[in-house]
Protein backbone atom coordinates (compact mmCIF):
# COMPACT_ATOMS: atom_id res chain seq x y z
CA UNK A 1 0.00 0.00 0.00
CA UNK A 2 1.47 3.39 -0.91
CA UNK A 3 0.00 5.85 0.78
CA UNK A 4 0.92 9.39 1.83
CA UNK A 5 1.07 10.18 5.71
CA UNK A 6 -1.78 13.12 4.46
CA UNK A 7 -3.81 10.51 2.90
CA UNK A 8 -3.38 7.71 5.42
CA UNK A 9 -4.41 11.00 8.41
CA UNK A 10 -8.05 12.20 6.18
CA UNK A 11 -8.81 7.79 5.71
CA UNK A 12 -8.18 7.70 9.85
CA UNK A 13 -10.38 10.34 10.61
CA UNK A 14 -13.09 9.55 7.90
CA UNK A 15 -13.63 6.19 9.45
CA UNK A 16 -14.22 7.72 12.83
CA UNK A 17 -16.15 10.67 11.51
CA UNK A 18 -18.26 7.86 9.81
CA UNK A 19 -19.25 6.07 13.45
CA UNK A 20 -18.00 2.86 12.18
CA UNK A 21 -18.52 -0.09 15.06
CA UNK A 22 -14.99 -0.76 16.22
CA UNK A 23 -13.32 -1.61 19.59
CA UNK A 24 -11.37 1.33 22.01
CA UNK A 25 -8.14 -0.16 20.53
CA UNK A 26 -9.50 -0.08 16.92
CA UNK A 27 -10.48 3.69 17.69
CA UNK A 28 -6.65 4.49 19.28
CA UNK A 29 -4.91 2.83 16.35
CA UNK A 30 -7.19 5.25 14.24
CA UNK A 31 -6.31 8.50 16.22
CA UNK A 32 -2.56 7.26 16.37
CA UNK A 33 -2.92 7.06 12.08
CA UNK A 34 -3.90 10.48 12.05
CA UNK A 35 -1.11 12.23 14.05
CA UNK A 36 1.78 10.04 14.08
CA UNK A 37 4.09 10.01 10.58
CA UNK A 38 6.16 6.97 11.63
CA UNK A 39 5.44 4.10 8.68
CA UNK A 40 3.17 1.35 9.52
CA UNK A 41 4.46 -1.92 10.03
CA UNK A 42 2.68 -4.61 7.29
CA UNK A 43 0.17 -5.91 10.38
CA UNK A 44 -0.50 -2.53 10.66
CA UNK A 45 -1.19 -1.93 6.97
CA UNK A 46 -3.40 -5.11 7.10
CA UNK A 47 -5.36 -3.93 10.07
CA UNK A 48 -6.04 -0.25 8.01
CA UNK A 49 -7.23 -2.21 5.42
CA UNK A 50 -10.04 -3.97 6.99
CA UNK A 51 -10.78 -0.98 8.88
CA UNK A 52 -11.26 0.94 5.79
CA UNK A 53 -13.08 -2.03 4.09
CA UNK A 54 -15.73 -2.32 7.11
CA UNK A 55 -16.51 1.84 6.62
CA UNK A 56 -16.71 0.97 3.16
CA UNK A 57 -13.69 3.61 2.15
CA UNK A 58 -10.82 2.77 -0.44
CA UNK A 59 -6.98 4.19 -0.85
CA UNK A 60 -7.52 6.86 -3.18
CA UNK A 61 -5.64 6.14 -7.06
CA UNK A 62 -2.89 8.76 -8.54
Amino acid sequence: MTITFEQRRELALEILRRNVRMTRKSGSFCGQLAVDPTPMTEAQEDWFRALLERAELEIPHD
